[in-house]
C-alpha cells in the first residue's frame, strides 16, 4: 500500500508509491555516448579558453598561473548566473520587490583529467575539491553583499552539466534561499522544543537502526533519508555536530572525501553512472555557531522527473522506499 512520509526538519510530505514499485536494480543507467572533439575548456592547455583562475592547486615552483601543472582549478563560470560587479540597489514596484542580479557564479574544474570523474580521484583527490570550496567560501564571506554560498554539482547532461569534464560549482546570493530558511526553522522548532538538534538525533536513530545507513566512518554517516524526494536519494552527514561546512577542518573534509567517494561509486556500481546532483546545506554566511542546524550534503540521482501533481501540490512521488535502496547501496562494493 502507498505510504505518505514527512520529513522531521521542513515537515515536506512525500509519497512512497510501493503501488508503482520497481526493483532498485531496474533504474540503471544507460550513458550517452561521449564527445571527443578536443575543445574541452577545462582541460590543460585551454586555460586561456576560461577566465582567470581565482584559485587553483598543484602547480610546482615556477610553474605561472592561468597555465597546465594544476591539480585543481577554480574560475568565474564564463556564463554566470548572477554578476559580481555593482550594488544591489533594492527597490519597490507596487507590491513587489526587486533588486540587482549581484553575486558570484564559480566553476570548480575537479580534475586536470578529461576522462575522470570526481569519485575516481580518490579520497586525496575529492579533499582537494572539498578543500578549493572551503577556501572560496572563506574568501567569499568577506564581502559583505553575500548571505549564502550555494555549493552544488551536476553531473550528466539530465542532471544540468552543460559539460562533460568533471566539475562543480557555487553560486553566492545576496539572500539566504527559502529551502535553507525552511530547514533552519525546521531545526530550531525542534531544538525549543527537545533541546537538541535534530539533525544529531537523526545521525543516533539511523545508525542505531541501520535499515536507512548505506556507509559510515568515524567522522561521516551516510544513509538513505527517512521521506526521500527521489530513489536514492542520500544524505552525507557529519556524526560531529558543526553547522557550517567550510569551518571543517582539512582531516575531517578528508573523512568527508571518503564518504563521499564511496557514495558516489556505490551509485555509479549500482545504477549505470546515473546522472546526479549534489548540494552542500550549510549555515548562512557569518551566521555565529548555531547549536541547532547541522550542515550535510543531499545527493539526489536523476532517475524520475517532476510532473504536474508534484508542481501543483508540493508533494513528491518516489517509487523505491528508503529501506531497499539503502540494502541495495550496502551490497554494492564501493
Amino acid at each position: 500500500m502507498p505510504e505518505l512520509r514527512r520529513d522531521p526538519i521542513i515537515g515536506r510530505w512525500v509519497i512512497i508509491a510501493t503501488e508503482r514499485a520497481r526493483r532498485p536494480s531496474e533504474f540503471a543507467h544507460v550513458p550517452a555516448a561521449a564527445r571527443s572533439d578536443g575543445m574541452c575548456p577545462f582541460c590543460p592547455g585551454h586555460e586561456d579558453k576560461t577566465p582567470r583562475e581565482v584559485y587553483a592547486v598543484g602547480r610546482g615552483p615556477g610553474q605561472p598561473a592561468n597555465g597546465p601543472g594544476w591539480k585543481v582549478r577554480v574560475v568565474p563560470n564564463r556564463f554566470p548566473a548572477l554578476k559580481i560587479e555593482g550594488e544591489l540597489d533594492r527597490q519597490a514596484e507596487g507590491i513587489y520587490d526587486r533588486m540587482n542580479g549581484i553575486g558570484a557564479h564559480e566553476v570548480v574544474i575537479e580534475t586536470p583529467d578529461h576522462t575522470q570523474t570526481l569519485e575516481s580521484q580518490g579520497p586525496a583527490g575529492i579533499t582537494e575539491v572539498l578543500l578549493a570550496l572551503k577556501a572560496r567560501i572563506h574568501d567569499l564571506r568577506n564581502d559583505q553583499r553575500f548571505r549564502y554560498i550555494v555549493v552544488f554539482k551536476n553531473h550528466g547532461a539530465s542532471a544540468g552539466a552543460s559539460l562533460e569534464h568533471a566539475h562543480s560549482q557555487l553560486i553566492a546570493l545576496p539572500i539566504v534561499p527559502r529551502q535553507v530558511l525552511a530547514e533552519l526553522e525546521g531545526a530550531r522548532r525542534h531544538y525549543d522544543l527537545k533541546e537538541r538538534c535534530i539533525y544529531c538525533d537523526i545521525v543516533g536513530q539511523e545508525r542505531k537502526d541501520r535499515t536507512r545507513l548505506v556507509f559510515e566512518n568515524d567522522s561521516f554517516v551516510v544513509m538513505a533519508p527517512w521521506a526521500p524526494r527521489s530513489p536514492f536519494e542520500t544524505w552525507i552527514v557529519p556524526r560531529r555536530h558543526e553547522s557550517s561546512f567550510e569551518d571543517e577542518p582539512p582531516e575531517r573534509l578528508g573523512q568527508c572525501a571518503q564518504a563521499l567517494g564511496t557514495t558516489l561509486r556505490r551509485l555509479a556500481a549500482a545504477l549505470g553512472n546515473p546522472p546526479y546532483n549534489f548540494m552542500v546545506h550549510s549555515s548562512p554566511l557569518r551566521d555565529p555557531q548555531s547549536p541547532s542546524y547541522h550542515w550535510h550534503i543531499e545527493l539526489m540521482p536523476a532517475l524520475t522527473h517532476v510532473a504536474g501533481f508534484e508542481w501543483g501540490s508540493g508533494f513528491h512521488i518516489n517509487p523505491v522506499p528508503p529501506e531497499e535502496a539503502a540494502e541495495f547501496l550496502r551490497k554494492v562494493n564501493g
